[in-house]
């Protein structure tokens, strides 16, 4: 699950470590992430359909089954939204169905540090966490490429995923 956070445009590097874990890889998008990356290049890196809305009953393939989570990155909007149980896209609603399940999830924010100070991100935290959502600190996943842009260190997301999948 991914929203529109600079990390979106260094995806593919999770996808690669994700697959040379042995992992099959699907993504979702929020809305705005889709317009922040080429759907059908991820789509054919891992060979699942790549979403962003959901079609009609019927209409579309079914997503695989789901053996673990991660939402990455997830934006102060993304996080508030999703603790407060709201499913206005198709990657908020699949997120608020896995938190009800046993699957694993591994969420890694992207959000400014005055935004963190903002007492609705302390609460969606605390509730996401309740309900058992393993929250990166942003401080440690995240790093600035050459270009100034935040990203993720991803071997470290792929390496919690693997530790809680376990």
């Amino acid at each position: 699950m991914a929203s529109a956070a600079p990390p979106i445009l260094h995806l593919d590097e999770l996808i690669t470590m994700l697959h040379e874990d042995g992992w099959r890889a699907c993504v979702l998008a929020t809305p705005t992430a889709a317009t922040w990356t080429d759907l059908n290049h991820m789509a054919a890196r891992t060979n699942c359909l790549t979403r962003t809305v959901a079609g009609p009953p019927g209409d579309q393939e079914p997503l695989p089954r789901a053996d673990a989570v991660v939402a990455a990155p997830m934006t102060f909007n993304s996080i508030n939204k999703w603790a407060a149980g709201i499913s206005d896209s198709l990657a908020l609603g699949v997120l608020n169905e896995m938190i009800s399940t046993d699957v694993p999830i591994i969420a890694a924010p992207c959000v400014k540090p005055l935004l963190r100070q903002h007492p609705a991100y302390a609460t969606s935290i605390d509730t996401l966490t309740k309900a058992g959502v393993t929250m990166l600190d942003p401080d440690t996943v995240t790093t600035r490429t050459t270009d100034g842009l935040t990203t993720f260190h991803w071997a470290m997301i792929s390496r919690v995923l693997t530790d809680r999948s376990r």
